[in-house]
């Protein structure tokens, strides 16, 4: 399910320091060029991915991501979990 990447870490550090389009208790939402980035913010990233918090609270910003792929990523802004499809 993870996936390591320097060049897709890459772009989506650069996607992350864009304005969130949403912030949630638990994420700040991001637009990219590969699907909805869900970065955790807090003050410790959970031992396992938080999936199910994120499709619960992307549903307060407007955001059905139930039926999209799902992967997590450790970028240099933290635990990003990545929706696509």
């Amino acid at each position: 399910m993870a996936f390591t990447s320097t060049s897709l870490n890459g772009l989506l550090d650069e996607s992350l320091a864009e304005p969130p389009i949403g912030e949630t208790d638990h994420f700040h939402w991001h637009a990219t060029p590969v699907g909805i980035a869900a970065l955790w913010h807090g003050d410790n990233a959970p031992s396992t991915p938080p999936f199910e918090e994120a499709l619960t609270e992307g549903l307060k910003v407007g955001l059905d991501l139930s039926r999209e792929e799902r992967e997590f990523h450790q970028v240099t802004k933290g635990l990003v979990l990545l929706f696509h499809s």
